[in-house]
């Protein structure tokens, strides 16, 4: 399914500066589970050991919600929206080494204010 929201369309706020909302549409989201694979895991500790920025880690957290992100876009635009407010991350680890990652927030239609 295409997404064709732009993520200038996504703010945090209850409002997208420079456009008045027409219709809400409800919360959408978009979920992903990861785990860290066995290979990951040693690079990580090997990185641990030097201190500093884990990128390994970092990057899988990175691609996370990235694709939770994309996912509720896609949410979104099947609803009919073309922008998305209130938007949110949340990360919980379900089983030992296995983490969803949500990304949530209101459709809305929107049009340039006036």
């Amino acid at each position: 399914m295409a997404n064709n929201i732009p993520h200038s369309q996504v703010s945090t706020g209850n409002e997208l500066v420079g456009y008045r909302i027409t219709r809400s549409l409800g919360v959408v989201r978009g979920i992903t589970v990861r785990s860290r694979s066995v290979i990951g895991n040693i690079g990580a500790a090997l990185q641990t050991l030097v201190g500093g920025n884990i990128s390994i880690y970092a990057e899988l957290c990175e691609k996370s919600r990235e694709d939770a992100f994309d996912l509720m876009l896609q949410h979104a635009a099947a609803l009919g929206a073309n922008a998305v407010v209130a938007m949110r991350y949340d990360a919980n680890e379900i089983a030992e080494g296995v983490t969803e990652v949500l990304a949530y927030g209101t459709a809305v239609q929107v049009e340039p204010a006036a």
